[in-house]
C-alpha cells in the first residue's frame, strides 16, 4: 500500500500533467481557431503564391522533387476544390469544441469529463482515419497525443469523484468550487 505521502505526491504530479496537457488542448483551440479565421480571410492567389515562393526557393528540396510535388498537388486541391471550406470549417468547430472542453475542465465541472473523453475519442478515430487516407505524419502524433490526454482526463476524473464522495462522506461540503454538473 502506498504512503500517504507518495500517494499525494503521485497525485500532484497526475494533476500536474493533467493541467499541462489541458493547456496544450487550449494552445491548439485557439490556435486552430486563428488559423480558421486567417484562412477564411486569406485570398486563394497568397495560397498558391506562397507555395509556388516556397518551390521556386528549392525550400523542400528539388523543384521537381516529392515534396514539391506535394505541396503543390495540396495546393491545388485546397483552392480548386472544398477543401477550403472543409478546413475552415473543421478547424473553426475543433477550435471551439477544444476551448469550450478545456473551459469546462479547468473549471471542475465533473460532467465535462466523460463528455472530454468521447469528443477526444471521437478526434482521434478521425485523426487516425484521415492519417491513413492522406498518409499524413502529423495526424498520428496528434492521435497519440489526445489518446495520452484522454488517459490524463480518466484519471483526473477519478480523483475528482473520488475527492467529491469523501466530502459528501465526511458532511463536509465545498459548493464554491462544485460548479455546475456535481
Amino acid at each position: 500500500m502506498a504512503e500517504p505521502n507518495q500517494e499525494k505526491q503521485q497525485k500532484t504530479s497526475t494533476e500536474r500533467l493533467f493541467r499541462i496537457a489541458i493547456a496544450l488542448k487550449g494552445l491548439d483551440g485557439a490556435l486552430q481557431l486563428v488559423g480558421a479565421l486567417i484562412l477564411a480571410f486569406i485570398p486563394s492567389t497568397v495560397v498558391t503564391g506562397f507555395t509556388h515562393a516556397v518551390i521556386t526557393r528549392d525550400l523542400l528540396g528539388d523543384p521537381s522533387g516529392t515534396l514539391a510535388h506535394h505541396l503543390e498537388l495540396a495546393t491545388e486541391h485546397f483552392v480548386d476544390g472544398g477543401t477550403k471550406t472543409f478546413a475552415v470549417a473543421y478547424l473553426l468547430a475543433h477550435g471551439v469544441i477544444k476551448l469550450a472542453l478545456v473551459f469546462a475542465l479547468s473549471r471542475k465541472w465533473v460532467r465535462a469529463y466523460p463528455v472530454a473523453m468521447v469528443v477526444l475519442g471521437a478526434f482521434v478515430v478521425y485523426e487516425v482515419c484521415r492519417a491513413i487516407d492522406t498518409h499524413s505524419i502529423a495526424l498520428p502524433f496528434f492521435a497519440a497525443l489526445d489518446a495520452v490526454i484522454i488517459v490524463l482526463v480518466y484519471r483526473e476524473y477519478r480523483q475528482l469523484r473520488r475527492e467529491r464522495a469523501d466530502q459528501r462522506g465526511s458532511g463536509s461540503s465545498d459548493s464554491g468550487n462544485a460548479g455546475p454538473g456535481s
